[in-house]
């Protein structure tokens, strides 16, 4: 249901359902949920790329099959605890996840993409905002955070119409990073993973959690707070570590040259 595969500092977590498109079953999303935080805890793990397993989803979201035999199964979709919402079991992960999107990623898998901190996509993705179609809002916050990406008017066709995006124009939009070819996916996420595990783990996570922190606040208080975190974070590096570190950083320079 879920694999991981961990080398290099790299932990690989996919979503390992294919004959159901990746759907997010209670126990696939607590899976994920014991997963992240199996790799979160080990201190070998600088970096988390989630796809999903074969050619055709990422994850389709929530299992609707299951949902339908369920008469509470619906309360997933506003499910706040991270072990039922993976959403939230991703964004509380403290180490950076790359989404390497290799199929379709639909409704609440929309979600789940879109909870990642960089996406990779294969030429393959598509993703689509289903929920106005099924008959139900969404509760992962896909409704506030899609506007915030790509624009309010932007982000109210894609939901209102449940229409489907391709890769190429996700990208051009700002949705995700960059589109690879489908065979090259994983590829491209392990060299953007190994640039990103090089970076002091601590410093890593903290830079991530700044920039979170302060995309949820309005820009005056972002500041405010990129300025305190910094003062006090900053203050307990020494000036022989980061003469050490800009050494490193010519270093790499130079053979990027």
């Amino acid at each position: 249901m879920l694999k991981i595969d961990i080398a290099d500092g790299i932990a690989v977590v996919t979503l390992n359902r294919p004959e159901a498109m990746n759907a997010l079953s209670k126990a696939m999303r607590q899976a994920l949920y014991d997963g992240l935080k199996s790799v979160e805890a080990d201190p070998e793990v600088r970096v988390i790329i989630l796809t999903g397993a074969g050619d055709r989803a990422f994850t389709a979201g929530l299992d609707l099959k299951e949902l339908g035999s369920d008469p509470n199964g619906l309360g997933a979709a506003n499910a706040t605890e991270a072990a039922a919402n993976p959403v939230k079991a991703i964004e509380t992960c403290t180490k950076p996840v790359i989404g390497a999107i290799n199929g379709v990623a639909i409704t609440g898998g929309f979600e789940v993409a879109l909870a990642c901190d960089i996406l990779i996509a294969s030429e393959n993705a598509r993703f689509a905002d289903t929920h106005a179609r099924v008959g139900i809002l969404p509760g992962w916050g896909l409704s506030q955070k899609l506007s915030r990406l790509i624009g309010i008017y932007r982000a109210k066709e894609l939901s209102l119409s449940g229409n489907f995006l391709d890769a190429r124009t996700a990208q051009a939009w700002g949705l995700v990073n960059r589109v690879v070819p489908h065979g090259e996916l994983l590829t491209a996420a392990r060299k953007l993973a190994t640039d990103i595990a090089s970076v002091p783990p601590q410093t890593a996570s903290a830079y991530k959690k700044l920039i979170d922190d302060g995309f949820a606040l309005p820009y005056g208080a972002a500041i405010e707070l990129e300025t305190a975190t910094t003062s006090r974070l900053n203050a307990a590096v020494t000036p022989q570590q980061v003469e050490a570190n800009r050494a490193k950083v010519q270093a790499r320079g130079r053979s990027q040259a």
